[in-house]
């Protein structure tokens, strides 16, 4: 398994990304999302989703060129149609909206449609929270988790992230896991994932990788999952006019685009006391939750963002590992676009 420096990584992701026609201020906000995601250890949306992206590139079914552009804005609402953009490049100029609109009105509602994935919400979130705001980013996904009650796909992942100035990051699929986890075990030959996380093609749980891969997710906590996916399709898609539930693509399929929708709520906390006030009030939460006893078998209680901030310092100290099956399928992406791995 190799362990790469982040710098060298997020070097290596853009040049690729070069290679394979994205302009230059593009390809480093690409790289950068893609590998800030590994170094919290949420390996599903770092480079893995390399290959995926210049799949949609080279087949021209993303517009690595698309600036995007404003549709609507109406005090503290903005619409913006992706064009479909880079979904970084959209998450960025969308996170740019509701940073200045939010300063202007004390809260800002943001929806994008006709973009493309733009890695981990966490990282728009945060975007947010170093502004001084409450960050909240949601998106819809690639159909590929049944209702409850169904047996075919009619919501994704459908994230839900929250950021706030002080020591708690909430950032959360409504399924049981990410749609990357199914997919690296997949590339690593992992014949097996845990029970819980997937449905084969009828519907059926399963265990058994391959299955899963081709199959479903499952929604966190069933009908509540479900639930929340719906909410999330909502304030993503139905509300900005785009694409919706099986109409949306996803990066694993050929000869359909994405379409997807996101959603960037931006809340001013300087409008309701001073910003060192709130994030004292936040430490001394996160001290009365983690203050409760261990249940047996722990060590301690963690709270929302603890484990990615631990791994982040970790892997910022000795590099990030690549399973040898995502590092393998890097590697040949960088030789389509002739780009020579680093040593």
């Amino acid at each position: 398994m190799p362990t790469v420096a982040a710098p060298v990584l997020r070097s290596f992701s853009e040049s690729i990304l070069l290679a394979a026609g994205v302009p230059a201020h593009k390809a480093a906000i690409v790289a950068g999302s893609l590998v800030a995601a590994n170094l919290r250890g949420v390996d599903s949306h770092g480079i893995q989703l390399l290959t995926f992206y210049v799949d949609q590139l080279l087949a021209g079914e993303m517009d690595p060129h698309a600036e995007g552009r404003v549709t609507s804005e109406s005090g503290s609402c903005l619409l913006f149609d992706g064009q479909n953009g880079i979904g970084q490049w959209i998450a960025e100029t969308c996170c740019g909206h509701a940073t200045r609109i939010a300063g202007q009105h004390g809260v800002a509602l943001v929806t994008a449609r006709e973009s493309n994935h733009f890695g981990a919400c966490a990282w728009w979130a945060e975007k947010m929270r170093e502004a001084g705001l409450i960050g909240i980013v949601m998106c819809n996904a690639s159909p590929i988790v049944p209702p409850w009650q169904a047996k075919q796909g009619r919501f994704g992942t459908n994230p839900i992230c929250m950021a706030v100035p002080g020591p708690w990051l909430l950032d959360m699929a409504t399924t049981t896991v990410a749609a990357g986890k199914v997919f690296k075990a997949f590339i690593n030959h992992q014949p097996e994932i845990p029970a819980g996380w997937a449905f084969n093609a009828e519907g059926v749980a399963t265990t058994n990788t391959e299955e899963a891969y081709h199959g479903m997710l499952m929604p966190l906590g069933g009908y509540k999952g479900s639930g929340l996916g719906f909410l999330v399709e909502i304030l993503c898609a139905v509300l900005s006019g785009g694409a919706m539930s099986n109409e949306v693509g996803g990066i694993r399929f050929r000869g359909k685009l994405v379409r997807t929708s996101q959603m960037f709520l931006a809340i001013d906390v300087a409008r309701y006391m001073p910003l060192e006030e709130f994030t004292a009030r936040m430490e001394s939460l996160v001290a009365l939750v983690k203050s409760a006893p261990p249940a047996p078998g722990y060590d301690e209680v963690l709270v929302a963002g603890d484990p990615e901030w631990r791994t982040q310092a970790e892997r910022l100290r000795n590099g990030i590992p690549i399973s040898e099956g995502n590092w393998e399928t890097l590697v040949k992406t960088a030789a389509r676009v002739k780009v020579a791995p680093p040593e």
